[in-house]
Protein backbone atom coordinates (compact mmCIF):
# COMPACT_ATOMS: atom_id res chain seq x y z
CA UNK A 1 0.00 0.00 0.00
CA UNK A 2 1.48 3.42 -1.13
CA UNK A 3 1.60 6.08 1.41
CA UNK A 4 -1.17 8.25 -0.07
CA UNK A 5 -3.20 5.47 -0.06
CA UNK A 6 -2.37 4.69 3.64
CA UNK A 7 -3.23 8.38 4.82
CA UNK A 8 -6.43 8.45 2.09
CA UNK A 9 -7.65 5.36 4.18
CA UNK A 10 -6.90 6.41 7.61
CA UNK A 11 -8.67 9.83 7.00
CA UNK A 12 -11.66 7.75 5.23
CA UNK A 13 -12.10 5.02 8.38
CA UNK A 14 -11.99 8.14 11.09
CA UNK A 15 -14.45 10.16 9.36
CA UNK A 16 -17.09 7.10 9.45
CA UNK A 17 -16.12 7.27 13.17
CA UNK A 18 -17.38 10.84 13.46
CA UNK A 19 -13.95 12.62 13.56
CA UNK A 20 -13.59 15.98 11.47
CA UNK A 21 -10.93 15.81 9.13
CA UNK A 22 -8.76 18.87 9.84
CA UNK A 23 -5.83 20.05 7.97
CA UNK A 24 -2.16 20.18 8.73
CA UNK A 25 -0.98 22.92 10.81
CA UNK A 26 2.16 25.30 9.77
CA UNK A 27 5.60 23.64 10.62
CA UNK A 28 5.85 26.63 12.62
CA UNK A 29 3.91 26.82 15.60
CA UNK A 30 1.48 29.47 16.48
CA UNK A 31 2.49 31.87 19.92
CA UNK A 32 4.30 28.85 21.27
CA UNK A 33 8.14 29.78 22.10
CA UNK A 34 8.77 26.23 23.79
CA UNK A 35 9.77 24.67 20.63
CA UNK A 36 10.99 25.68 17.24
CA UNK A 37 8.75 23.54 15.10
CA UNK A 38 5.74 21.62 14.76
CA UNK A 39 6.59 18.29 16.53
CA UNK A 40 3.65 16.01 16.62
CA UNK A 41 0.28 16.33 15.80
CA UNK A 42 -1.07 17.18 19.20
CA UNK A 43 1.09 20.40 19.63
CA UNK A 44 -1.11 22.48 17.37
CA UNK A 45 -4.19 21.12 19.41
CA UNK A 46 -2.35 21.96 23.30
CA UNK A 47 -5.00 24.91 23.93
CA UNK A 48 -8.09 22.55 23.15
CA UNK A 49 -6.65 19.65 25.04
CA UNK A 50 -6.45 21.94 27.74
CA UNK A 51 -9.72 22.56 27.68
CA UNK A 52 -10.72 25.03 25.15
CA UNK A 53 -13.94 24.09 22.79
CA UNK A 54 -12.54 23.13 19.49
CA UNK A 55 -14.81 24.83 16.58
CA UNK A 56 -14.66 21.29 14.32
CA UNK A 57 -16.32 19.50 17.30
CA UNK A 58 -14.41 16.72 20.22
CA UNK A 59 -13.50 14.57 17.85
CA UNK A 60 -10.57 15.21 15.05
CA UNK A 61 -8.43 13.27 12.83
CA UNK A 62 -5.64 14.95 10.11
CA UNK A 63 -2.27 14.38 8.80
CA UNK A 64 0.12 16.48 10.26
CA UNK A 65 3.94 17.73 8.85
CA UNK A 66 6.75 17.40 11.44
CA UNK A 67 10.21 18.22 11.76
CA UNK A 68 12.25 16.51 14.90
CA UNK A 69 15.78 16.92 15.04
CA UNK A 70 16.63 15.20 18.37
CA UNK A 71 17.90 12.11 16.10
CA UNK A 72 19.49 13.94 12.95
CA UNK A 73 22.78 12.06 14.00
CA UNK A 74 20.87 8.64 13.46
CA UNK A 75 19.64 9.72 9.83
CA UNK A 76 21.06 7.70 7.36
CA UNK A 77 19.96 4.65 8.85
CA UNK A 78 16.47 2.67 8.04
CA UNK A 79 14.13 4.32 10.03
CA UNK A 80 15.44 8.05 10.64
CA UNK A 81 14.10 11.07 9.32
CA UNK A 82 13.98 14.89 10.79
CA UNK A 83 10.89 15.69 8.52
CA UNK A 84 8.00 12.92 8.59
CA UNK A 85 4.14 13.14 8.24
CA UNK A 86 2.05 12.02 11.35
CA UNK A 87 -1.49 10.65 11.00
CA UNK A 88 -3.46 11.12 14.42
CA UNK A 89 -6.98 11.19 15.65
CA UNK A 90 -7.70 13.26 18.99
CA UNK A 91 -10.20 12.84 21.78
CA UNK A 92 -11.04 16.19 23.64
CA UNK A 93 -12.88 14.88 26.20
CA UNK A 94 -15.08 12.44 24.10
CA UNK A 95 -13.96 8.87 24.20
CA UNK A 96 -11.41 6.88 25.77
CA UNK A 97 -9.13 4.05 26.33
CA UNK A 98 -11.71 1.60 25.33
CA UNK A 99 -13.33 3.57 21.97
CA UNK A 100 -9.65 4.45 20.99
CA UNK A 101 -7.97 0.95 21.53
CA UNK A 102 -11.24 -0.80 19.58
CA UNK A 103 -10.14 2.21 16.67
CA UNK A 104 -6.57 1.26 16.21
CA UNK A 105 -7.10 -2.78 15.92
CA UNK A 106 -9.79 -2.16 13.92
CA UNK A 107 -7.65 -0.02 11.66
CA UNK A 108 -5.12 -2.29 11.68
CA UNK A 109 -6.64 -5.60 11.39
CA UNK A 110 -9.60 -4.79 9.03
CA UNK A 111 -8.63 -1.93 6.99
CA UNK A 112 -4.76 -2.67 6.67
CA UNK A 113 -5.23 -5.96 6.67
CA UNK A 114 -2.82 -6.94 9.68
CA UNK A 115 -2.77 -10.51 10.56
CA UNK A 116 -2.86 -10.83 14.81
CA UNK A 117 -0.21 -13.38 14.68
CA UNK A 118 2.16 -10.09 13.37
CA UNK A 119 1.04 -7.18 16.22
CA UNK A 120 2.45 -6.82 19.83
CA UNK A 121 1.50 -4.25 21.99
CA UNK A 122 3.15 -2.27 25.32
CA UNK A 123 1.58 -0.92 28.08
CA UNK A 124 2.19 1.34 31.08
CA UNK A 125 4.06 -0.79 33.90
CA UNK A 126 3.04 1.79 36.75
CA UNK A 127 5.17 3.52 39.02
CA UNK A 128 5.12 5.27 42.45
CA UNK A 129 3.36 8.15 39.95
CA UNK A 130 0.55 6.44 38.39
CA UNK A 131 -0.69 2.63 38.84
CA UNK A 132 0.00 -0.16 36.24
CA UNK A 133 -2.39 0.18 33.05
CA UNK A 134 -4.40 -2.91 33.71
CA UNK A 135 -7.63 -1.13 31.74
CA UNK A 136 -5.27 -0.94 28.23
CA UNK A 137 -4.16 -4.67 28.76
CA UNK A 138 -7.73 -5.87 29.63
CA UNK A 139 -9.17 -4.19 26.52
CA UNK A 140 -6.43 -5.38 23.84
CA UNK A 141 -6.94 -8.97 25.54
CA UNK A 142 -10.91 -8.85 24.85
CA UNK A 143 -10.03 -7.68 21.48
CA UNK A 144 -8.06 -11.05 20.85
CA UNK A 145 -4.44 -9.77 21.71
CA UNK A 146 -2.59 -12.87 23.34
CA UNK A 147 -1.39 -11.83 27.20
CA UNK A 148 2.23 -13.18 25.29
CA UNK A 149 1.95 -10.29 23.01
CA UNK A 150 1.57 -7.61 25.51
CA UNK A 151 4.77 -6.12 27.34
CA UNK A 152 4.63 -4.24 30.50
CA UNK A 153 7.44 -1.19 30.15
CA UNK A 154 7.92 1.87 32.63
CA UNK A 155 8.03 5.24 31.85
CA UNK A 156 10.52 6.31 29.56
CA UNK A 157 8.93 3.52 27.20
CA UNK A 158 5.53 3.73 27.63
CA UNK A 159 4.17 7.50 29.05
CA UNK A 160 3.30 10.09 27.07
CA UNK A 161 4.57 14.24 28.48
CA UNK A 162 4.32 16.55 29.18
CA UNK A 163 6.15 18.40 26.78
CA UNK A 164 7.63 21.19 28.97
CA UNK A 165 8.06 20.77 32.89
CA UNK A 166 4.37 20.38 33.81
CA UNK A 167 1.18 19.78 31.96
CA UNK A 168 -1.07 17.41 30.73
CA UNK A 169 0.34 13.57 30.35
CA UNK A 170 -0.51 10.05 30.78
CA UNK A 171 0.63 6.10 29.82
CA UNK A 172 -0.29 5.09 26.15
CA UNK A 173 0.09 1.73 24.76
CA UNK A 174 2.23 1.53 22.09
CA UNK A 175 1.36 -1.43 18.88
CA UNK A 176 4.65 -3.08 16.96
CA UNK A 177 4.31 -4.80 13.84
CA UNK A 178 6.55 -8.24 12.96
CA UNK A 179 8.90 -6.83 10.14
CA UNK A 180 10.70 -10.33 9.56
CA UNK A 181 9.58 -12.93 7.18
CA UNK A 182 9.78 -15.64 9.55
CA UNK A 183 7.12 -16.45 11.70
CA UNK A 184 6.67 -14.26 14.85
CA UNK A 185 8.23 -16.13 18.14
CA UNK A 186 4.99 -16.73 20.77
CA UNK A 187 6.46 -14.01 22.70
CA UNK A 188 6.58 -10.59 22.29
CA UNK A 189 10.02 -8.34 23.04
CA UNK A 190 9.97 -5.17 22.03
CA UNK A 191 13.52 -4.94 22.41
CA UNK A 192 13.81 -7.30 19.33
CA UNK A 193 14.77 -4.67 16.10
CA UNK A 194 12.42 -7.02 13.62
CA UNK A 195 8.75 -5.69 16.17
CA UNK A 196 8.56 -2.10 14.60
CA UNK A 197 6.32 0.44 16.36
CA UNK A 198 3.60 1.69 14.06
CA UNK A 199 0.97 3.53 15.97
CA UNK A 200 0.86 4.81 19.49
CA UNK A 201 -2.43 5.78 21.39
CA UNK A 202 -1.47 7.99 24.69
CA UNK A 203 -4.39 8.67 27.01
CA UNK A 204 -4.01 12.08 28.80
CA UNK A 205 -5.69 11.96 31.84
CA UNK A 206 -2.91 13.52 34.19
CA UNK A 207 -1.44 16.73 34.71
CA UNK A 208 1.82 17.12 35.99
CA UNK A 209 2.44 20.11 38.66
CA UNK A 210 5.32 22.21 39.60
CA UNK A 211 5.80 20.68 42.41
CA UNK A 212 6.52 17.23 40.14
CA UNK A 213 3.33 15.45 41.50
CA UNK A 214 0.21 14.71 39.23
CA UNK A 215 -2.95 15.18 39.28
CA UNK A 216 -6.08 13.97 37.25
CA UNK A 217 -6.93 15.72 34.50
CA UNK A 218 -10.99 17.38 34.48
CA UNK A 219 -11.03 16.95 30.54
CA UNK A 220 -9.29 13.04 29.84
CA UNK A 221 -8.08 13.31 26.26
CA UNK A 222 -6.69 10.91 23.63
CA UNK A 223 -4.20 11.54 21.20
CA UNK A 224 -2.77 9.20 18.99
CA UNK A 225 -0.16 8.87 16.07
CA UNK A 226 1.29 6.90 13.53
CA UNK A 227 3.89 7.88 11.53
CA UNK A 228 3.20 7.44 7.70
CA UNK A 229 6.76 6.48 6.29
CA UNK A 230 7.40 4.20 8.51
CA UNK A 231 4.06 2.16 8.88
CA UNK A 232 3.97 2.29 4.56
CA UNK A 233 7.34 0.64 4.65
CA UNK A 234 6.36 -2.44 6.86
CA UNK A 235 3.00 -2.45 4.72
CA UNK A 236 5.13 -2.33 1.37
CA UNK A 237 7.62 -5.12 2.83
CA UNK A 238 10.39 -2.82 2.59
CA UNK A 239 13.53 -2.74 4.74
CA UNK A 240 13.63 0.73 4.76
CA UNK A 241 11.49 4.22 4.51
CA UNK A 242 14.34 5.38 2.13
CA UNK A 243 12.63 2.75 -0.53
CA UNK A 244 8.78 3.75 0.00
CA UNK A 245 7.68 5.55 -2.99
CA UNK A 246 8.21 9.51 -2.77
CA UNK A 247 11.80 8.81 -0.76
CA UNK A 248 12.74 6.29 -3.30
CA UNK A 249 12.26 8.93 -6.08
CA UNK A 250 14.72 11.67 -4.26
CA UNK A 251 16.96 9.03 -3.41
CA UNK A 252 17.18 8.18 -7.28
CA UNK A 253 17.67 11.73 -8.26
CA UNK A 254 20.44 12.13 -5.60
CA UNK A 255 21.85 8.96 -7.36
CA UNK A 256 22.13 10.30 -10.84
CA UNK A 257 24.18 13.40 -9.28
CA UNK A 258 26.80 11.32 -7.75
CA UNK A 259 29.72 10.03 -9.17
CA UNK A 260 30.87 7.18 -6.37
CA UNK A 261 28.73 5.15 -4.86
CA UNK A 262 28.97 1.87 -3.13
CA UNK A 263 28.00 0.85 0.57
CA UNK A 264 29.49 3.43 2.28
CA UNK A 265 27.71 6.04 -0.18
CA UNK A 266 24.33 4.77 1.37
CA UNK A 267 24.22 6.66 4.57
CA UNK A 268 25.24 10.18 2.64
CA UNK A 269 22.51 9.34 -0.26
CA UNK A 270 19.85 9.37 2.70
CA UNK A 271 20.97 11.94 4.68
CA UNK A 272 20.68 14.29 1.53
CA UNK A 273 17.48 12.95 0.68
CA UNK A 274 15.66 13.74 4.36
CA UNK A 275 17.81 17.28 4.46
CA UNK A 276 16.78 18.40 1.53
CA UNK A 277 12.80 17.21 1.61
CA UNK A 278 13.10 19.14 5.26
CA UNK A 279 14.18 21.90 3.58
CA UNK A 280 11.77 22.40 0.91
CA UNK A 281 8.71 21.44 3.55
CA UNK A 282 10.73 24.73 5.64
CA UNK A 283 11.06 26.90 3.14
CA UNK A 284 7.98 25.90 1.69
CA UNK A 285 5.72 26.98 4.73
CA UNK A 286 3.68 29.54 4.84
CA UNK A 287 5.91 31.40 7.35
CA UNK A 288 8.64 31.67 4.96
CA UNK A 289 11.27 31.06 7.40
CA UNK A 290 14.68 31.58 5.41
CA UNK A 291 18.87 30.19 6.57
CA UNK A 292 19.54 32.29 9.09
CA UNK A 293 22.05 31.55 12.35
CA UNK A 294 18.94 32.13 14.40
CA UNK A 295 15.99 29.12 15.61
CA UNK A 296 14.20 27.77 12.75
CA UNK A 297 16.74 29.87 10.14
CA UNK A 298 19.70 28.08 11.58
CA UNK A 299 18.02 24.72 11.34
CA UNK A 300 17.17 25.64 8.12
CA UNK A 301 20.95 26.36 7.72
CA UNK A 302 22.02 23.02 9.06
CA UNK A 303 19.91 20.81 6.93
CA UNK A 304 21.20 22.10 3.66
CA UNK A 305 24.56 22.97 4.66
CA UNK A 306 24.75 19.16 6.23
CA UNK A 307 23.19 17.92 2.80
CA UNK A 308 25.85 20.13 0.95
CA UNK A 309 28.50 18.24 2.74
CA UNK A 310 27.23 14.72 2.18
CA UNK A 311 26.97 15.40 -1.47
CA UNK A 312 30.81 16.13 -1.39
CA UNK A 313 31.05 12.96 0.09
CA UNK A 314 29.38 11.40 -3.43
CA UNK A 315 31.55 13.12 -5.80
CA UNK A 316 28.21 15.31 -6.84
CA UNK A 317 30.11 18.38 -8.58
CA UNK A 318 28.53 21.98 -8.62
CA UNK A 319 25.53 23.24 -7.03
CA UNK A 320 22.86 20.31 -7.15
CA UNK A 321 20.33 21.58 -3.99
CA UNK A 322 17.56 23.35 -6.23
CA UNK A 323 18.32 20.00 -8.73
CA UNK A 324 16.79 17.73 -5.89
CA UNK A 325 14.50 19.80 -4.58
CA UNK A 326 12.66 20.39 -8.08
CA UNK A 327 12.21 16.45 -7.43
CA UNK A 328 10.90 16.84 -4.23
CA UNK A 329 8.50 19.68 -5.45
CA UNK A 330 7.14 17.60 -8.23
CA UNK A 331 7.04 14.72 -5.78
CA UNK A 332 4.44 16.49 -3.08
CA UNK A 333 2.79 19.63 -5.35
CA UNK A 334 -0.43 17.56 -5.14
CA UNK A 335 -0.82 16.67 -1.60
CA UNK A 336 0.84 19.35 -0.49
CA UNK A 337 -0.05 22.27 -3.03
CA UNK A 338 2.03 25.19 -0.23
CA UNK A 339 5.49 23.67 -1.53
CA UNK A 340 3.93 24.17 -5.52
CA UNK A 341 3.18 27.56 -4.85
CA UNK A 342 6.77 28.54 -3.00
CA UNK A 343 8.55 26.64 -5.68
CA UNK A 344 10.26 29.94 -6.70
CA UNK A 345 11.16 30.95 -3.29
CA UNK A 346 12.57 27.89 -2.09
CA UNK A 347 14.66 27.34 -5.39
CA UNK A 348 15.91 30.46 -4.87
CA UNK A 349 17.13 30.40 -1.62
CA UNK A 350 18.61 26.57 -1.65
CA UNK A 351 20.83 28.40 -4.91
CA UNK A 352 21.70 31.72 -2.09
CA UNK A 353 22.64 29.25 0.51
CA UNK A 354 24.49 26.57 -0.96
CA UNK A 355 26.40 29.67 -2.84
CA UNK A 356 27.34 31.02 0.48
CA UNK A 357 28.42 27.74 1.74
CA UNK A 358 30.32 27.18 -0.73
CA UNK A 359 32.16 30.84 0.33
CA UNK A 360 32.55 29.60 4.02
CA UNK A 361 34.24 26.17 2.30
CA UNK A 362 37.11 28.01 0.82
CA UNK A 363 37.69 29.58 3.91
CA UNK A 364 37.91 26.74 5.53
CA UNK A 365 40.01 25.19 3.15
CA UNK A 366 42.43 27.84 3.81
CA UNK A 367 42.25 27.44 7.30
CA UNK A 368 43.04 24.07 6.84
CA UNK A 369 46.05 24.57 4.70
CA UNK A 370 46.97 27.10 7.67
CA UNK A 371 47.00 24.26 10.47
CA UNK A 372 48.18 21.31 8.24
CA UNK A 373 51.68 21.67 8.82
CA UNK A 374 51.48 18.98 11.98
CA UNK A 375 49.01 16.69 12.74
CA UNK A 376 45.71 18.09 13.72
CA UNK A 377 44.41 17.97 17.10
CA UNK A 378 40.54 17.36 17.94
CA UNK A 379 40.41 20.83 18.81
CA UNK A 380 41.40 22.19 15.51
CA UNK A 381 39.07 19.27 13.93
CA UNK A 382 36.45 20.41 16.06
CA UNK A 383 37.38 24.02 14.99
CA UNK A 384 36.60 23.13 11.55
CA UNK A 385 33.12 21.79 12.34
CA UNK A 386 31.69 24.24 13.69
CA UNK A 387 33.38 27.02 12.27
CA UNK A 388 33.55 26.01 8.59
CA UNK A 389 30.94 22.92 8.74
CA UNK A 390 33.52 20.68 7.87
CA UNK A 391 32.28 17.04 8.50
CA UNK A 392 35.55 15.01 10.60
CA UNK A 393 35.28 12.94 7.49
CA UNK A 394 36.46 15.62 5.28
CA UNK A 395 38.76 16.70 7.68
CA UNK A 396 40.57 13.09 7.89
CA UNK A 397 40.17 13.12 4.35
CA UNK A 398 41.96 16.05 3.75
CA UNK A 399 44.43 15.13 6.42
CA UNK A 400 45.19 11.91 4.59
CA UNK A 401 46.13 13.68 1.71
CA UNK A 402 48.74 15.48 3.08
CA UNK A 403 50.54 12.84 5.14
CA UNK A 404 49.10 14.33 8.71
CA UNK A 405 46.65 12.65 11.44
CA UNK A 406 43.69 13.37 13.06
CA UNK A 407 42.87 12.94 17.00
CA UNK A 408 39.08 11.21 16.19
CA UNK A 409 39.42 10.84 20.17
CA UNK A 410 39.89 14.53 21.13
CA UNK A 411 37.40 15.36 18.75
CA UNK A 412 35.04 13.25 19.78
CA UNK A 413 35.44 14.74 23.12
CA UNK A 414 34.86 17.92 21.75
CA UNK A 415 31.52 17.26 19.76
CA UNK A 416 30.17 15.37 22.85
CA UNK A 417 31.07 18.81 25.49
CA UNK A 418 29.40 20.67 22.19
CA UNK A 419 26.34 18.21 22.17
CA UNK A 420 26.28 18.75 26.50
CA UNK A 421 26.28 22.50 26.04
CA UNK A 422 23.13 22.63 23.58
CA UNK A 423 21.10 20.55 25.09
CA UNK A 424 21.44 22.08 28.45
CA UNK A 425 20.56 25.29 26.49
CA UNK A 426 17.70 24.17 25.02
CA UNK A 427 16.35 22.79 28.68
CA UNK A 428 16.56 26.17 29.81
CA UNK A 429 14.83 28.00 26.69
CA UNK A 430 12.49 25.60 26.52
CA UNK A 431 12.06 24.57 30.51
CA UNK A 432 8.11 26.06 30.57
CA UNK A 433 4.60 23.94 29.06
CA UNK A 434 4.01 23.81 26.14
CA UNK A 435 1.99 26.99 24.42
CA UNK A 436 1.90 29.20 27.03
CA UNK A 437 -1.24 30.87 28.51
CA UNK A 438 0.29 33.32 30.78
CA UNK A 439 -1.97 36.71 31.41
CA UNK A 440 1.30 38.21 29.49
CA UNK A 441 0.93 36.29 26.67
CA UNK A 442 -2.47 36.64 26.34
CA UNK A 443 -2.05 40.32 26.69
CA UNK A 444 0.85 40.17 23.54
CA UNK A 445 -1.66 37.91 21.60
CA UNK A 446 -4.31 40.35 21.69
CA UNK A 447 -1.60 43.19 20.86
CA UNK A 448 -0.89 41.46 17.69
CA UNK A 449 -4.17 41.79 16.62
CA UNK A 450 -4.15 45.58 17.11
CA UNK A 451 -0.85 45.77 15.38
CA UNK A 452 -2.09 43.63 12.48
CA UNK A 453 -5.02 46.10 11.58
CA UNK A 454 -2.72 49.42 12.48
CA UNK A 455 -0.24 48.00 10.24
CA UNK A 456 -2.90 47.92 7.23
CA UNK A 457 -4.84 51.64 7.83
CA UNK A 458 -1.34 53.16 8.66
CA UNK A 459 0.28 51.68 5.31
CA UNK A 460 -2.80 52.04 3.65
CA UNK A 461 -2.77 48.75 2.02
CA UNK A 462 -5.62 46.43 3.17
CA UNK A 463 -3.26 42.99 1.35
CA UNK A 464 -1.56 43.34 4.16
CA UNK A 465 -1.83 39.74 6.16
CA UNK A 466 0.09 38.18 9.18
CA UNK A 467 3.13 35.59 7.85
CA UNK A 468 3.88 34.38 11.02
CA UNK A 469 3.74 35.37 14.66
CA UNK A 470 5.83 34.39 17.89
CA UNK A 471 4.62 35.21 21.36
CA UNK A 472 6.34 34.88 24.54
CA UNK A 473 5.85 36.45 27.93
CA UNK A 474 8.49 38.72 26.99
CA UNK A 475 7.69 40.32 24.04
CA UNK A 476 5.50 40.03 20.55
CA UNK A 477 7.26 39.18 17.25
CA UNK A 478 5.06 39.74 14.24
CA UNK A 479 5.62 38.68 10.25
CA UNK A 480 3.56 40.83 7.98
CA UNK A 481 4.08 41.15 3.85
CA UNK A 482 5.44 44.47 3.00
CA UNK A 483 7.95 45.44 0.20
CA UNK A 484 9.90 47.91 1.97
CA UNK A 485 11.40 49.43 5.04
CA UNK A 486 9.10 51.33 7.47
CA UNK A 487 9.95 54.77 7.70
CA UNK A 488 10.55 55.99 11.49
CA UNK A 489 7.67 58.12 11.30
CA UNK A 490 5.16 55.52 9.79
CA UNK A 491 6.16 53.33 13.19
CA UNK A 492 5.59 55.66 15.51
CA UNK A 493 2.07 56.21 13.59
CA UNK A 494 1.39 52.66 14.17
CA UNK A 495 2.00 52.58 17.43
CA UNK A 496 0.24 55.44 18.33
CA UNK A 497 -2.58 54.07 16.69
CA UNK A 498 -2.42 50.57 18.55
CA UNK A 499 -2.14 52.74 21.76
CA UNK A 500 -5.04 54.82 21.22
CA UNK A 501 -7.42 51.61 21.21
CA UNK A 502 -5.85 50.17 23.84
CA UNK A 503 -7.09 53.55 25.49
CA UNK A 504 -10.07 53.04 24.23
CA UNK A 505 -11.19 50.22 26.49
CA UNK A 506 -12.87 48.00 24.07
CA UNK A 507 -14.66 44.97 24.36
CA UNK A 508 -12.61 41.31 22.86
CA UNK A 509 -15.09 38.77 22.35
CA UNK A 510 -15.22 35.13 20.49
CA UNK A 511 -17.89 34.00 18.32
CA UNK A 512 -18.09 30.84 16.82
CA UNK A 513 -18.96 31.29 12.84
CA UNK A 514 -18.57 29.38 9.21
CA UNK A 515 -15.89 30.25 7.30
CA UNK A 516 -18.20 31.85 5.21
CA UNK A 517 -20.11 33.65 8.10
CA UNK A 518 -16.79 35.13 9.23
CA UNK A 519 -16.19 36.31 5.52
CA UNK A 520 -19.07 37.92 5.66
CA UNK A 521 -17.81 39.62 8.84
CA UNK A 522 -15.11 40.82 7.36
CA UNK A 523 -12.80 38.67 9.54
CA UNK A 524 -8.89 38.50 8.67
CA UNK A 525 -7.62 34.94 8.28
CA UNK A 526 -4.43 33.80 8.51
CA UNK A 527 -3.64 30.80 5.72
CA UNK A 528 -7.15 31.11 4.65
CA UNK A 529 -7.10 27.53 2.95
CA UNK A 530 -6.02 25.64 6.79
CA UNK A 531 -9.58 26.27 8.49
CA UNK A 532 -12.15 23.72 8.66
CA UNK A 533 -15.82 24.25 8.37
CA UNK A 534 -15.92 26.36 11.38
CA UNK A 535 -13.90 28.97 13.01
CA UNK A 536 -13.59 31.01 16.10
CA UNK A 537 -13.41 34.85 15.08
CA UNK A 538 -12.04 37.32 17.51
CA UNK A 539 -14.10 40.94 17.66
CA UNK A 540 -12.21 43.57 19.17
CA UNK A 541 -14.43 46.57 19.59
CA UNK A 542 -15.19 47.91 16.19
CA UNK A 543 -12.01 47.87 15.11
CA UNK A 544 -10.33 44.69 14.80
CA UNK A 545 -11.91 41.62 13.69
CA UNK A 546 -9.99 38.07 12.87
CA UNK A 547 -9.86 34.21 12.86
CA UNK A 548 -7.68 33.30 15.65
CA UNK A 549 -7.87 29.85 18.26
CA UNK A 550 -7.15 32.54 21.03
CA UNK A 551 -6.03 33.01 23.89
CA UNK A 552 -7.02 36.83 24.15
CA UNK A 553 -7.58 39.46 27.47
CA UNK A 554 -11.46 40.34 27.96
CA UNK A 555 -10.65 44.08 27.55
CA UNK A 556 -8.31 46.16 25.69
CA UNK A 557 -7.46 48.60 28.72
CA UNK A 558 -5.55 45.45 30.44
CA UNK A 559 -2.77 45.92 27.69
CA UNK A 560 -0.90 48.87 29.08
CA UNK A 561 1.00 50.69 25.72
CA UNK A 562 3.23 49.04 23.45
CA UNK A 563 6.38 49.92 22.30
CA UNK A 564 8.11 49.04 18.67
CA UNK A 565 11.51 48.08 19.90
CA UNK A 566 12.21 46.71 16.34
CA UNK A 567 11.36 46.59 12.57
CA UNK A 568 13.35 44.16 10.09
CA UNK A 569 13.31 42.27 6.88
CA UNK A 570 13.45 39.01 7.02
CA UNK A 571 12.60 37.85 3.43
CA UNK A 572 12.29 39.03 0.29
CA UNK A 573 8.94 40.90 0.52
CA UNK A 574 8.24 40.08 4.46
CA UNK A 575 8.93 42.26 7.49
CA UNK A 576 8.92 41.86 11.13
CA UNK A 577 8.41 43.77 14.18
CA UNK A 578 9.08 42.70 17.74
CA UNK A 579 7.34 44.81 20.53
CA UNK A 580 6.91 44.76 24.31
CA UNK A 581 3.80 46.23 26.41
CA UNK A 582 4.32 48.29 29.17
CA UNK A 583 2.81 50.04 31.80
CA UNK A 584 0.88 52.75 31.04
Amino acid sequence: MKAAELKRRYLAFFEKKRHAVIASASLIPEHDPTVLFTTAGMHPLVPFLMGQPHPEGRRLADVQKCIRTGDIDEVGDATHLTFFEMLGNWSLGDYFKKEAISFSFEFLTEELGIPLERLGITVFAGDDDAPRDEESAGIWKSLGIPASRISYRPKKDNWWGPAGATGPCGPDTEMFYWSSGDSAPEAFDPDDARWVEIWNDVFMQYNKKEDATYEPLSQKNVDTGMGVERTAAMLQGKKSIYDTEALARIAAKVRELATLSGEESVKSERVITDHLRAAVFILGDEHRVTPSNLDQGYVLRRFIRRAIRHGHCLGIEGNFTAAVAKDIIDAYREEWPEVGMNEAFILDELQREEARFLQTLQNGLRRFEEMATKDLSGDEAFLLFQSYGFPIEMVVELAKEKGISVDRRGFDHAFALHQERSRVGAEKRFKGGLADASDESRKLHTATHLLNQALRNVLKDDSIRQMGSNITPERLRFDFNFARKLEKAELQAVEDEVNANIARDLPVRVKEMTVEEAKGAGAQGVFEHKYGERVFVYFIGDYSVEICGGPHVSSTQELGRLKIRKEESISAGVRRIKAVLVER
